[in-house]
């Protein structure tokens, strides 16, 4: 008897300041990762699924986006280091119906 299977994995990258497309609130958002694997007698072998989403920690709406808006959000929150003199938090950026990433 073979026993197979899938497993998920959640995977937090970042928290971003973001304005939310649900509410409208500037709020925390987190950047998840969700991996699924496929699993052979309980053990996880290889992912066969991977998507990403932000979710807006005051209502709770989710929002699926792609690997590179993934990655370009979170190399904003990474933002190079200590802020300087002069210098404060990124401000709020908007995501939801818009999606600022697309040219």
């Amino acid at each position: 008897m073979i026993i197979f299977g899938t497993k998920g994995y959640l995977y937090q990258l970042a928290i971003l300041t973001l304005v939310c497309g649900h509410c409208g609130n500037p709020s925390a958002h987190t950047l998840r990762k969700r991996v699924t694997k496929f699993t052979l007698f309980f053990v996880p072998l290889f992912p066969f699924s991977t998507k990403y989403a932000t979710q807006c920690t005051f209502c709770g709406a989710e929002q699926q986006i792609t690997k590179e808006q993934a990655e370009q959000l979170q190399a904003q929150s990474a933002g190079g280091g200590t802020p300087g003199p002069g210098q404060g938090q990124a401000p709020a950026q908007p995501y939801g119906q818009q999606n600022p990433y697309q040219h």
